[in-house]
């Protein structure tokens, strides 16, 4: 009897779930609908969902949406990429320096209480308005997402796994590859996760601050003239690329840790 239970409830978590993700989806759309219809929701205030879903439709049949959303999307892979590099590269070299984290502690913890969209205009100034001043303060959100989490990653290699391995006589070259990295390979991906939406949040800010492309500049046009459904649309254009692009980092994720659990991963990304 608990055989068959276990077997059976086994079977019911491997059912894929996207369909009833679909569906509650179609669900809070309808909802939505029925608010804005009926005037709970005032639609000036909060959009049609079928005005919104149309505006997408125009911009993918007309191809116009393809220049803008290109240029967000440059701006967003290159900071994250930069970003990834940087806070992969710093967070191993202070993870493995002591010394120099303590002597750079401070200047770390006061350049990452900063609220660093507030350097949006300087980077503007300096940089101009082209994309390298939005991928620049994409670059400084990716950052100290992927820093911290390497660098913490690298601290808490159990110490009993670094002498074992010292005493079979790895050298530092073979204590980085064989335990530090995959050590961190972990803490990395969580937080590529949450770089992912940061390097969005620093390619349509800056955007806002100054630009003629990007789906953040569409989005400020749309404000202007207090067009709500073309915000909404501009909105979901940016969820759908940015769930695209961490879907593509949870692929490169499974190629990489392909030696986890699967259970844990089908939970989280269904």
């Amino acid at each position: 009897m608990s055989n068959a239970m276990s077997e059976r409830a086994e079977h019911a978590s491997r059912r894929p779930l996207w369909p009833w993700q679909v569906l509650l989806l179609v669900g809070l759309f309808l909802f939505w609908h029925v608010l804005t219809r009926s005037e709970v929701l005032p639609p000036f205030f909060f959009g049609e969902p079928l005005q919104v879903l149309g505006r997408i439709w125009d911009w993918f049949a007309s191809g116009r949406i393809f220049p803008h959303l290109g240029v967000t999307l440059l701006e967003t892979l290159l900071a994250f990429v930069l970003g990834t590099v940087l806070g992969l590269a710093c967070g191993l070299w202070l993870g493995l320096s002591p010394r120099a984290a303590r002597l750079l502690d401070p200047y770390i913890t006061a350049f990452n209480s900063m609220p660093r969209v507030i350097l949006a205009p300087i980077f503007a100034v300096w940089f101009g308005l082209g994309i390298w001043s939005k991928v620049l303060l994409g670059v400084t959100l990716v950052f100290f997402i992927v820093f911290f989490s390497v660098y913490h990653g690298v601290r808490e290699v159990s110490p009993v796994l670094l002498n074992n391995a010292r005493m079979l006589g790895a050298t530092r070259t073979q204590l980085l590859r064989h335990v530090y990295l995959p050590s961190a390979t972990g803490w990395v991906f969580a937080s590529l996760h949450a770089s992912v939406g940061m390097a969005f949040v620093g390619a349509v800010v800056g955007e806002y601050l100054g630009s003629a492309r990007g789906v953040g500049y569409l989005i400020l046009q749309a404000e202007g003239v207090f067009d709500v459904n073309t915000v909404f649309a501009g909105v979901i254009v940016l969820t759908l690329a940015a769930l695209g692009l961490d879907r593509l980092v949870t692929l490169v994720e499974r190629r990489m840790m392909n030696w986890r659990p699967k259970v844990q991963e089908h939970d989280l990304h269904g």
